[in-house]
C-alpha cells in the first residue's frame, strides 16, 4: 500500500451530503502544477509557467466545476493530472489550516501582490482547494496519491485525486509497474459504502505497445475488483478517470489482440447483462447515442478517453443507485467548448495563458435507496446492448457541416480598427476577405495585418498554395490561432473556401 495524503478542503464546516441525488464527475485537468518553480516537465518551469498562468488555470478549473449542482459543485470529483509535489515538506500539508490561514485573501492576491515563499511552497492540490473555496465550493475532503516510486522506477510527475463531501472510510493506492497508481477511496453515503477508483492510464490509445502498460493497469484494477466482488457481488463501485482507451477499444483497433479496457477489465455495453453472474461492469458511454460519444479530439477524430464505469450493485435497490440515463459529457458552450463544439484546451499563449483542458469532463448522477434489496433491479429506459454500436465508425469532427454563417465573426461584427491578435479571439472562426501576401509562406493581409494561412491536410495546403497567388483577393473562413508566435488562420475543410 502506498502512502496517501488525506485532507479536509474548505475552511467552512464540512457538510456531509445526505439522502439526496449526488453527482460524480471525472475530469482530466491537463497538468495542474504548483508555482514553486520546480518541475520535471519543461512547460511548467519558470521560463514558461508563471503565477499568472497558474491563476488562470486554477480559476478556469473552478469555473468548469461550478457548472455542476447550481454552483455548489459535484459531491465527488475524480481528477487526473495533478502534480506530485516536487518540493514536499517533512510533514504532510495541513490543508484545512492552509485554507483557514488564507480565508481572507483571494487566490488572485495570493498569486499576485501578496505572494511570498510560503505561498510558493503550497502544492497544486492546495491551490485548487483554494480556487474552489473562492468560488463557493467547500466541504470537500481530498485524497491525493503521493508515493515514492518502486525500486528501479522513476518518480511519477502527475497523479490522481479524489475530492468528496462524503465521509472517507478507507483510502489506498494500487501500484502498477511502469504506470501511475490507481487510487481507491471508499466513502460512506447515507451509511452505505461506495468504492471510488480514480485512474490515469498510459497515453496512446491506438498504440499496441502502450496498450501493454494499460493492460497492466487494468489487471491491477481487475484484481482488486475481484476481491471486492468475492466479498460482495453487489458492491457499489464507480470507476472513473482518463483510461486513455476508447469505450470500444477492441472494435476500434482490431489489430490489438488483448485490450486493457474490454478484455482485461471487462468493461462492456450490455446494460442488462450486469444482472447476471459473469458481467459485473457497465460502461456509461453506452448511455449516449453513438453520435454523441466524444470527450476529446485528436487529429480531427473524436475519442472517449474519459470514462465512468459502474458495477451491478449500482442497479439494485440497496445502498447507492445509478440514475438511469444521467451520464453526460460536460461540454459548456462559451466556457470549455469553442464555437466548433471542441474542447478549449489549455494554452500558454498570452501573458496569463488561457483555456481549460484537452478533455471534457464526464458526469453521472446517483441516489441512495433504502429498500436493502440486492435482488431487485432498477427498471431501465432504453437499456443499451452490445452489437453494431461497438463497431461504430470513428466519429470525425464535421467541419463541413458547421453553420459558418451563424458562428463566424464578420468584418461588420468586429470593432473598427481593433486587432484580432488578442487572446479573446483565439479559436474563433472568422470570415476573411483579404489579399494574398507575397512570399513563399502562404499568408493573407486582413484588416491591416498579415496572417499565415494553413490547413492540416498537406494535399489541400498544396492546392491552396497553387491557387492563392500574391495580390489576389481571396475569401474563406479560418480558425484564428497562433503557432510558434505566428498568427494564422486555419482552414479546417475545403468547404471553408468561398
Amino acid at each position: 500500500m502506498r502512502c496517501l495524503k488525506l485532507c479536509l478542503v474548505g475552511w467552512m464546516l464540512v457538510v456531509v451530503a445526505q439522502a439526496r441525488p449526488f453527482t460524480v464527475v471525472a475530469y482530466n485537468v491537463e497538468n495542474l502544477f504548483d508555482v514553486d518553480g520546480v518541475a520535471t516537465y519543461e512547460d511548467f518551469q519558470p521560463a514558461r509557467y508563471t503565477r499568472a498562468h497558474a491563476l488562470t488555470k486554477l480559476q478556469n478549473i473552478a469555473r468548469a466545476v461550478a457548472r455542476f449542482e447550481g454552483g455548489r459543485g459535484p459531491d465527488v470529483l475524480l481528477l487526473s493530472e495533478i502534480e506530485v509535489d516536487a518540493t514536499p515538506g517533512k510533514a504532510p500539508p495541513d490543508y484545512d489550516g492552509i485554507l483557514a490561514r488564507y480565508a481572507g485573501l483571494r487566490l488572485e492576491a495570493m498569486l499576485g501582490p501578496k505572494f511570498d515563499a510560503a505561498i510558493g511552497d503550497l502544492p497544486a492540490e492546495a491551490l485548487l482547494a483554494k480556487a474552489l473555496a473562492d468560488a463557493g465550493m467547500t466541504g470537500y475532503q481530498m485524497v491525493i496519491g503521493d508515493a515514492p516510486p518502486a525500486p528501479g522506477e522513476r518518480k511519477q510527475e502527475i497523479t490522481c485525486a479524489v475530492f468528496t463531501r462524503f465521509p472517507i472510510k478507507q483510502a489506498r493506492a494500487h501500484p502498477t509497474p511502469g504506470a501511475r497508481a490507481i487510487l481507491e477511496v471508499v466513502v460512506e453515503v447515507d451509511g452505505a459504502p461506495l468504492h471510488l477508483f480514480a485512474n490515469h492510464w498510459k497515453s496512446g490509445a491506438s498504440d499496441p505497445e502502450t496498450e501493454k502498460t494499460r493492460a497492466g493497469n487494468a489487471r491491477t484494477l481487475r484484481t482488486r475488483l475481484d476481491e471486492i466482488f468475492r466479498a460482495d457481488p453487489h458492491a457499489d463501485v464507480v470507476i472513473g478517470g482518463d483510461l486513455n482507451s476508447q469505450y470500444n477499444q477492441k472494435q476500434r483497433y482490431p489489430k490489438m489482440k488483448t485490450t486493457a479496457l474490454n478484455d482485461v477489465l471487462r468493461s462492456q455495453g450490455n446494460e442488462l447483462a450486469v444482472r447476471g453472474p459473469s458481467r459485473d461492469l457497465y460502461n456509461l458511454w453506452y448511455e449516449l447515442p453513438v453520435a454523441d460519444r466524444g470527450s476529446d479530439t485528436y487529429r480531427g477524430e473524436w475519442g472517449t478517453l474519459m470514462h465512468l464505469i459502474v458495477s451491478r450493485g449500482l442497479y439494485d435497490y440497496r445502498g447507492v443507485q445509478y440514475v438511469d440515463n444521467s451520464f453526460a459529457v460536460a461540454k459548456f458552450a462559451g466556457l470549455n467548448a469553442d464555437d466548433k463544439g471542441l474542447p478549449v484546451r489549455w494554452s500558454f499563449e498570452g501573458p496569463a495563458g488561457q483555456g481549460f483542458s484537452d478533455h471534457f469532463p464526464v458526469a453521472a448522477k446517483f441516489i441512495t435507496v433504502a429498500d436493502n434489496r440486492a435482488d431487485n433491479y432498477l427498471a431501465l429506459r432504453r437499456a443499451s446492448a452490445e452489437g453494431a454500436a461497438d463497431a461504430a465508425p470513428v466519429l470525425t469532427v464535421d467541419y463541413a457541416a458547421m453553420d459558418l454563417a451563424k458562428v463566424a465573426l464578420t468584418a461588420a461584427a468586429l470593432p473598427a480598427g481593433a486587432s484580432l491578435r488578442a487572446d479573446g479571439y483565439k479559436g474563433k472562426i472568422v470570415r476573411v476577405e483579404g489579399v494574398v501576401a507575397p512570399g513563399a509562406r502562404l499568408a493573407v493581409a486582413f484588416r491591416g495585418e498579415t496572417y499565415d494561412v494553413f490547413s492540416h491536410d498537406a494535399e489541400f495546403r498544396k492546392k491552396l498554395r497553387a491557387e492563392f497567388q500574391a495580390g489576389q483577393t481571396v475569401r474563406f473562413y479560418g480558425e484564428l490561432g497562433q503557432y510558434k508566435e505566428r498568427w494564422q488562420f486555419v482552414i479546417q475543410d475545403p468547404s471553408w473556401v468561398k
